[in-house]
């Protein structure tokens, strides 16, 4: 296997920064595990000691000082190894969601618009928190748990290589155990972690919809669906468990069971004269710590296959293609966009764009008309960079946008859309985002600018006023208007509204229409409009239909050559009628 396909070696490559901090931790666990093992070698001695007829107490008291020092020991090496692992842990996370939200800032745009919120959320987040328990255990433990059992077994050999074996014989039982436990373990685990996620979502499912769900009365169907999906991975769980259960109880008696094999060998030998009283008794004790580790090393199996499924859907992010761009910033010295032979499809999907051809001045305004679905909004995001163009090119003054600095694109853009996100801060910090610079006075008048400013002061805490996650405690309307607001304050000169105004009413679309109009006055504007009576006074009016372009002009030239425009306008006014 590929380096770059397995995931451990991905994991060990995320981790590098952190290593000698998890090779100490590896350390202190092994020191932890072979203290632990001080009070196997001083009760053997103490035993030793009773038969032949020891009567000092200090020699008695001097193996259970060792004896305690050893537990002691243990106890001391372990925590200061968790302590070490768990830094170095967290310190990896932390770079780990450092490199994700970095990846996620140079792949492409559409990306992010084509990913759910929520799968991204779950990456970041609680794929990335769920390793911290494995990752901060697995590496000192499991590493401590595998060396002991090889020490104790090179020092029965130097001490008695028959007793060796014979403390060995139950270990290739127990593998063959193990070996029926684990097979088609990976395929196993897969199927129940894609059970848990259904049913995760099938939960979130339920909860999210419970308005709708009890609005339209179909709490039956929803709960049946919850439940199924509940049952099946609860089932899925059981079968499985139940078609190792004879594997798994073999292995748990038949490896602890050491003494069944080391007692009758040592007892032959020490009939025979070839083994003495001390070695027998310390081969004894010994036995009893080689499988116990390896018990405990077998309990990281789930983790490790776990761990592999989480550090693959990391990796699906970080080797997720990025937009490539130079770094260095290219002179721009207007605003003039120009699609040339523009194609674009998703990968091995139906062409969404062919062959579109468009030049659109600066400081003119260019609004994007025809049926859903058609391409208006595709052509707006290849513009903006979301995406790369599969043919043609799209240029900025001249230049190749692919040729541009990511950051010196979107400098030079404001891209307003239907469903715009606020962040859970105050109304003064979301609209600032467009200018960090920005001074509170210059928040207010880019509030003013487009009409927002009134409805602002007259919340609960006016500017200071937390908007919730997502902007949960505004309207539509107002979450628009505080976007827009922070487009206004960013002053790009290219601004992009895709139906900026499609969530606020009729006589705030007035006002905001109004107010656009000082902001935009020197910018390039293109906008995608639901209400054709708002883009009738634009410079150029571009129809779109099928992935290409039909018709383009003035709003008085498109109602005389454009059907299809002529089409749309009427239907539009019927319905201004009916209203």
């Amino acid at each position: 296997m590929d380096k770059k396909d397995n995931p451990m070696s991905r994991l060990m490559e995320l981790a590098a920064p952190y290593k000698g901090e998890y090779v100490l931790s590896v350390i202190l666990a092994i020191l932890g595990v072979a203290a632990g093992l001080l009070p196997f070698f001083a009760v053997s001695k103490i035993v030793i000691l009773l038969m032949d007829g020891e009567t000092s107490v200090s020699v008695y008291m001097e193996w259970c000082l060792i004896a305690g020092i050893g537990f002691l020991g243990k106890v001391c090496f372990a925590n200061f190894s968790t302590l070490v692992s768990h830094t170095a842990t967290f310190a990896t996370l932390a770079e780990i969601r450092l490199k994700l939200a970095d990846k996620l800032t140079r792949v492409p745009m559409g990306y992010m618009i084509n990913t759910p919120s929520g799968e991204l959320k779950n990456v970041l987040v609680d794929r990335v928190e769920g390793m911290e328990t494995t990752l901060a255990h697995l590496v000192p433990e499991l590493t401590a748990n595998l060396c002991i059992p090889i020490c104790i077994l090179i020092y029965l050999l130097f001490l008695d290589w028959r007793m060796a074996l014979a403390a060995l014989i139950t270990l290739p039982i127990g593998m063959l155990c193990y070996k029926g436990m684990a097979n088609g373990y990976e395929e196993k685990f897969q199927g129940l972690i894609m059970r848990v996620r259904k049913m995760t979502s099938t939960v979130v499912e339920y909860i999210g919809g419970i308005e709708v769900i009890k609005a339209f009365n179909q709490s039956a169907n929803s709960y049946q669906k919850y439940s199924d999906a509940v049952e099946d991975n609860a089932a899925y769980a059981v079968n499985w468990m139940k078609s190792v259960q004879l594997y798994k109880s073999m292995l748990v008696t038949i490896w602890p069971s050491v003494l069944v094999c080391v007692l009758p060998i040592g007892c032959v030998l020490y009939r025979n004269g070839s083994l003495s009283v001390p070695a027998f008794v310390t081969c004894i004790v010994l036995s009893l710590g080689i499988i116990t580790p390896i018990l405990n090393a077998m309990n990281f199996t789930d983790s490790i296959s776990q761990m592999k499924s989480v550090v693959g859907e990391l990796c699906a992010v970080l080797d997720e293609k990025e937009l490539e761009r130079p770094e260095t910033p290219v002179p721009i010295h207007s605003s003039n966009i120009a699609l040339e032979n523009v194609s674009f499809s998703y990968e091995s999907g139906k062409p969404l764009l062919k062959n579109i051809n468009l030049f659109i001045p600066e400081n003119s305004i260019t609004a994007f008309v025809g049926p859903s679905g058609g391409g208006k909004s595709t052509i707006t995001k290849l513009i903006a960079g979301f995406w790369d163009v599969t043919n043609g090119t799209v240029k900025l003054d001249g230049t190749d946008i692919r040729k541009i600095p990511l950051s010196q694109l979107m400098d030079n853009i404001a891209y307003i859309s239907q469903d715009n996100y606020l962040f859970d801060e105050t109304v003064l910090e979301n609209i600032r985002m467009g200018k960090p610079s920005a001074t509170d006075e210059e928040v207010y008048q880019a509030a003013r600018d487009c009409g927002c400013y009134d409805f602002i002061l007259n919340l609960e805490n006016g500017f200071q006023t937390v908007v919730g996650g997502a902007g949960g405690h505004l309207s539509g309307g107002e979450r628009q208007r505080i976007a827009i607001a922070r487009a206004v304050l960013k002053n790009a000169p290219i601004v992009i509204l895709d139906e900026a105004t499609a969530y606020i009413d009729a006589e705030n679309e007035a006002l905001i229409q109004e107010a656009m109009a000082k902001v935009i006055a020197g910018k390039t504007v293109l906008m995608i409009a639901h209400r054709l009576s708002t883009i009738t006074d634009a410079d150029k009016i571009v129809v779109v239909k099928d992935g290409q372009i039909i018709g383009e002009g003035t709003h008085e030239n498109l109602l005389t050559f454009c059907m299809l425009y002529q089409e749309m306008w009427k239907a539009h006014m019927d319905t201004k009628d009916v209203a």
